[in-house]
């Protein structure tokens, strides 16, 4: 099933097509339109107001829109051909469960669940990689090693400007050959 084709649009349809697709064809197909009519009419109505609300959902949000987009071009390359083979490779659409129709992911679907092979893993990181809040914590962790950067470079500079030539170490030999020589001034007093 493709989303563009269920609301009747083409590929590069603005959010606000999208969403004058979806009031139109919701309408269309809502339940309550069809309460009175023959159960096949009305389960037919039921499954296409379930498609048309998944595309509206998937559409509309950007992340889950480019997504789709890059499997749909992956499924068309590899021989998908937009026949159905989207929702059981990927893991995503409505399938039948007894009597009525229900949202199936991923682990839903007979064979695709879970995946395994190195290409799902690498997706899966790949995914948790580019999440939003991953990227705001990698974002954050670079902001405080910025700043221990920065705070490390500034106690060297304060150092070198308060000690001008010396080393940490050779200032340390000092204090050291300091102490020695204060303790040999005390002992030798009568």
């Amino acid at each position: 099933m493709d989303h563009y084709k269920v609301l009747g649009l083409h590929k590069t349809a603005s959010k606000e097509e999208i969403k004058a697709a979806f009031k139109k064809l919701a309408f269309q197909f809502h339940p309550d339109k069809h309460s009175q009519s023959p159960k096949s009419v009305k389960d037919s109505a039921t499954l296409r107001f379930k498609q048309v609300s998944e595309a509206y959902e998937v559409l509309m949000d950007d992340r889950k829109r480019a997504d789709y987009n890059y499997r749909w071009r992956s499924g068309q390359q590899s021989g998908g051909g937009g026949n159905g083979k989207y929702y059981s490779q990927y893991g995503y659409g409505y399938g039948r469960s007894g009597r009525s129709y229900e949202y199936k992911t991923r682990s839903g679907f007979g064979g695709g669940g879970g995946g395994g092979g190195f290409a799902s893993k690498f997706e899966l990181a790949f995914r948790i990689l580019t999440a939003r809040s991953s990227l705001l914590n990698l974002g954050f962790a670079a902001a405080i090693l910025g700043v221990m950067i920065v705070i490390d470079t500034s106690g060297e500079s304060l150092w070198k400007m308060q000690n001008s030539g010396k080393s940490f170490e050779e200032a340390m030999n000092t204090i050291e050959k300091a102490k020695a020589y204060k303790e040999d001034n005390i002992n030798e007093r009568p």
